[in-house]
Order: C-alpha cells, then sequence, then structure tokens
C-alpha cells in the first residue's frame, strides 16, 4: 500500500497557509515535512500534531492507495 498526502496540499490551500507555516506551527521536523512532500511514510505522531494543527482529522490529509496487485486478489 501506498500514501498519498495530495489532499493536505489541498487543505492547505484552502486555509491559504504554507508548507512552512504549517511545519512551524506543528511543530514538526522540515525531514518530516520533506517526506510528506515524497508521500513517504512518517511517524503517526507527525500526522496526529498536523491534524491538531488544522482541526481535521487523517481522513483529511491522506490517502491510502491500495497496490495494483491488492485490487486484483
Amino acid at each position: 500500500m501506498a500514501v498519498c498526502y495530495n489532499k493536505l496540499w489541498k487543505l492547505l490551500i484552502d486555509k491559504k497557509m504554507t508548507k512552512t507555516q504549517l511545519f512551524q506551527k506543528a511543530k514538526v521536523s522540515t525531514n518530516a515535512m520533506a517526506k510528506l512532500g515524497r508521500d513517504e511514510d512518517v511517524r503517526v505522531e507527525v500526522l496526529i500534531k498536523i491534524c491538531a494543527c488544522l482541526g481535521c482529522t487523517l481522513d483529511d490529509i491522506l490517502e491510502i492507495i491500495p497496490d495494483k496487485t491488492e485490487l486484483q486478489a
């Protein structure tokens, strides 16, 4: 399975917030933000901080994409 954070980037646009503002306000590392930008796994703690900062849930910031092999099963 893969994770896609496109919902997070769209939410930031809607809230007129930059990635820099988010990582400063949510107190997450630039490394974690870089991983999010590459759709890589990050710690749940990071996602919780982002959700608390934005007043949203995990469903609002990420999408889980099944592998093609999982779709065929």
